[in-house]
C-alpha cells in the first residue's frame, strides 16, 4: 500500500469540507463545551423562572428595594451634572492669579452645591406656585358646592322643559347638597382610611429615606466622578479584552451624550410650549394663566403626550370658574398640542438627539405601550443611541462593500 502523503493544509481543508447539505464538520473543543454548558444552564433557569413566578417576583421586589435609591442618585446625579458642566466651565474662565490652588479645591463643591440648589429650587418654585393654587381651588368648590348644585338643578329642569315641548320625556333628578355631604363623609369614615393613611405615611417615610440616600449617593458619585472613572476604566481592561472595552466605553460616551442632548432639548422643549400656552391664555382671557402654563409646561417634560396632563389639572381648575372657558381651554391646548407634537417637538428633540422626527414619534409610541411613563421618558434617547449606532454600522459595511448611496 502506497503512504498517505497529504499536505496539512488540504487535510485541514478536508476536515471543513461540506457534507452535501451544506453544513461543516463540527469539533467539539473546551471553548464549545463551555457554551453549551451556559446554554443549559440558561434553559434551565428560564424554565425554572417561568414555573415560580411568584418567586422570581418575589425576589425581583427585594432586589428593587434595596437598588432603587442607588438608581434614583444615578438619575439625581445625571440631571446635576447635566448643570454642574456648564458652571464649571465658567469657573475655569475665571481669572486666577495667586489663588490657584485654593480655586481649583473650590471648584468641584461650589459648583455642586450651585447647580444641587439650581435644581432644588426649580422644584420647590414650580411646587409653591401650583400647591396653593389648587388648595384655593378646592376651598371654593367646598364653600360653592351648594350653589354649584343649584345650577345643575336649573341646567336640568330647563333639560327636561325643553325636551317635553318637543315631545320627549326625560326623567328627573333632584340632588340635596346635604345628602351628598352626609354621602361622601359615611364613604371616607367606611373606607378603613385610618390605615391608608398609615401605609401612605409609612410609604412616605421610606420615599424620604430613599431621597436622601439618594441625594448622598449622586454627590459621592459626582464629587469622585473621574476617580470612579478612571477604576472602572481599569477593572473593565483588566478582565476583559481591549477592544470589547473600547467599544463598550464608546457606547458609554455615545449613550451619555444622547441623554445629554436629550434632557437639554426636552427643558427647551418645555419652556416653549408653556410660553406658547401663556400667550394664548391671556390672549383668551383665561384665568390661572400662569399657573397653569407652568403646570403644562412641567408636564411637557414627558414626551408628547406630558402636555395633556397638564391639560386635565388645568381644565379641573377653570371649570369652577367657568365651564364655557374650561371647554374653549381644552380646545385650545389640543390645537397647541397637535401643533407642539408634530412640529416642534420633533424639530427641537429629535434634532438635539439627532433623531428624525419620524422615529420620534414612533419610539415615544412604542415605548409608552411597553413600559408607560418611564418607556416614554427614555424611549427617544435610547433609540437615538440605537439608531447613531445603526448608522455606524451600516455606512462601516458600504464602506468596506465600496458602495456610495
Amino acid at each position: 500500500m502506497k503512504e498517505n502523503n497529504i499536505p496539512a493544509e488540504t487535510q485541514a481543508a478536508s476536515d471543513k469540507k461540506d457534507d452535501g447539505f451544506g453544513s461543516v464538520t463540527f469539533r467539539f473543543t473546551k471553548r464549545t463545551f463551555k457554551y453549551l454548558v451556559l446554554a443549559a444552564g440558561a434553559v434551565i433557569l428560564i424554565y425554572w423562572a417561568l414555573n415560580n413566578t411568584d418567586k422570581v417576583s418575589l425576589v425581583f421586589d427585594r432586589i428593587m428595594t434595596v437598588v432603587e435609591p442607588f438608581i434614583l442618585g444615578f438619575c439625581i446625579a445625571f440631571v446635576i451634572n447635566v448643570l454642574m458642566r456648564p458652571l464649571e466651565k465658567l469657573w475655569d474662565k475665571i481669572p486666577k492669579k495667586k489663588t490657584e490652588k485654593i480655586s481649583q479645591k473650590l471648584r468641584r463643591p461650589v459648583c455642586l452645591i450651585l447647580s444641587t440648589l439650581i435644581m432644588v429650587g426649580i422644584v420647590f418654585a414650580l411646587l409653591f406656585m401650583i400647591i396653593p393654587e389648587f388648595k384655593n381651588t378646592f376651598g371654593t368648590i367646598a364653600n360653592a358646592f351648594p350653589q354649584y348644585i343649584s345650577k345643575i338643578e336649573g341646567w336640568l329642569a330647563s333639560a327636561v322643559k325643553f325636551a317635553e315641548s318637543h315631545g320627549f320625556t326625560i326623567p328627573e333628578f333632584s340632588f340635596n347638597a346635604e345628602k351628598i355631604m352626609n354621602v361622601l363623609g359615611n364613604a371616607i369614615n367606611n373606607s378603613g382610611i385610618v390605615d391608608k393613611t398609615l401605609n401612605i405615611t409609612g410609604s412616605i417615610v421610606t420615599g424620604v429615606v430613599n431621597l436622601v440616600i439618594a441625594f448622598a449617593f449622586s454627590f459621592y458619585l459626582l464629587s469622585q466622578k473621574e476617580k470612579l472613572a478612571s477604576g472602572s476604566k481599569k477593572v473593565l481592561y483588566a478582565f476583559f479584552r481591549k477592544e470589547k472595552v473600547n467599544k463598550f466605553l464608546d457606547f458609554i460616551e455615545l449613550a451619555d451624550q444622547t441623554f445629554t442632548n436629550f434632557l437639554t432639548g426636552q427643558l427647551m422643549e418645555a419652556v416653549i410650549i408653556g410660553v406658547l400656552c401663556f400667550i394664548g391664555m391671556l390672549i383668551f382671557r383665561m384665568p390661572y394663566a400662569a399657573v397653569i402654563s407652568v403646570l403644562v409646561g412641567t408636564t411637557a417634560l414627558i414626551p408628547v403626550f406630558g402636555a395633556f396632563i397638564g391639560t386635565a389639572i388645568g381644565a379641573f381648575l377653570i371649570l369652577f370658574v367657568s365651564p364655557m372657558k374650561a371647554v374653549w381651554f381644552v380646545v385650545f391646548i389640543v390645537i397647541l398640542q397637535q401643533l407642539e407634537g408634530n412640529l416642534i417637538y420633533p424639530k427641537v428633540v429629535g434634532k438635539s438627539v439627532g433623531l428624525p422626527g419620524i422615529w420620534v414619534l414612533t419610539a415615544v409610541t412604542i415605548g409608552g405601550n411597553l413600559l408607560g411613563v418611564v418607556g416614554i421618558l427614555i424611549s427617544v434617547p435610547l433609540c437615538a443611541v440605537l439608531y447613531t449606532l445603526l448608522r455606524q454600522s451600516v455606512n462601516g459595511r458600504l464602506k468596506k462593500k465600496q458602495i456610495n448611496i
